[in-house]
């Protein structure tokens, strides 16, 4: 007995992002194309995990939240790797993380974090370090996965005075 169509009248319906990321992974086995495959498959995959965590299908933007973490993710194994000298396993890492950002959330530039930073900032009336976290969590729910964390802290510090 399997488990879909309990409690339910049919396969549980995916969000069309998934499909197109599946109809790719699909597109990539037949090319041959071993990267992409690769990293459509570990997408698939944490997505897949997701879903059981909440237990329901992931909507479109939790899809691009999942693919927005496994960028970071590529992004830091790549600096790992650079640093330990192993170049070999940076280029495929970095050739996954552009297959990857094709369904990232679009990240915002220098100049809107910025703006963001300053807009928290006035908003909370931050004059110190020790209210960072204010501004960083206005910032950080606004931006909603379109910037990293640790160049929005940077900036916040920089202009707080730390």
């Amino acid at each position: 007995m399997t488990s879909e169509g309990q409690g339910e009248a049919g396969p549980s319906p995916r969000a069309p992002l998934e499909t197109v990321v599946r109809e790719q992974m699909t597109a990539a086995m037949k090319a041959g194309d071993k990267v992409r495959l690769g990293a459509l498959r570990l997408l698939v995959t944490a997505i897949t995990n997701r879903e059981k965590e909440l237990r329901r299908p992931l909507t479109d933007d939790e899809i691009r939240e999942v693919a927005g973490k496994e960028v970071k993710k590529r992004s830091e194994s790549i600096e790992a790797f650079d640093a330990a000298g192993r170049e070999e396993l940076a280029e495929r890492e970095r050739a996954e993380r552009e297959v990857l950002r094709d369904y990232a959330p679009e990240q915002l530039d220098d100049a809107a974090i910025d703006a963001l930073v300053d807009e928290a900032i006035a908003t909370t009336g931050a004059t110190s370090i020790k209210e960072m976290g204010k501004v960083m969590g206005q910032v950080m729910a606004k931006a909603k996965g379109k910037v990293d964390g640790a160049d929005v802290q940077r900036r916040v510090r920089e202009r707080l005075g730390a």
